[in-house]
């Protein structure tokens, strides 16, 4: 079995950066789309960034600009480097990974346990 194991989340105050990271807790064969998505309180979970094997990234608009996406993918890491953090970033940050296990395995998604990022004074 896969775990995603997500670090980095906090209080932060605005203005503040933090960076998120999500890694695979094994050796994984293949890695394909990679992202970040959060849900905050009485809100549905939203996309915030997507990054592909080769490295095609895609934002949420809110994000844009702030934010930025990548990938480690000899560590079978995606990392989140947040800026400009404003209080409407307060959610719980998820990582998300399309991968195979072995090369023989089915496509599957899996999904991080969640932290939790806070932007207040």
């Amino acid at each position: 079995q896969v775990q995603l194991v997500e670090s980095g989340g906090g209080l932060v105050q605005p203005g503040g950066s933090l960076r998120l990271s999500c890694a695979a807790s094994r050796s994984i064969f293949s890695i394909y789309t990679m992202g970040w998505y959060r849900q905050a309180p009485g809100k549905q979970r939203e996309l915030v960034a997507g990054i592909t094997s080769s490295g095609s990234t895609n934002y949420a608009d809110s994000v844009k600009g702030r934010f930025t996406i990548s990938r480690d993918n000899a560590k079978n890491t995606v990392y989140l480097q947040m800026n400009s953090l404003k209080p409407e970033d307060t959610a719980v940050y998820y990582c998300n990974a399309d991968l195979r296990v072995y090369g023989y395995s089915p496509r599957e998604n899996y999904w991080g346990q969640g932290t939790q990022v806070t932007v207040s004074s």
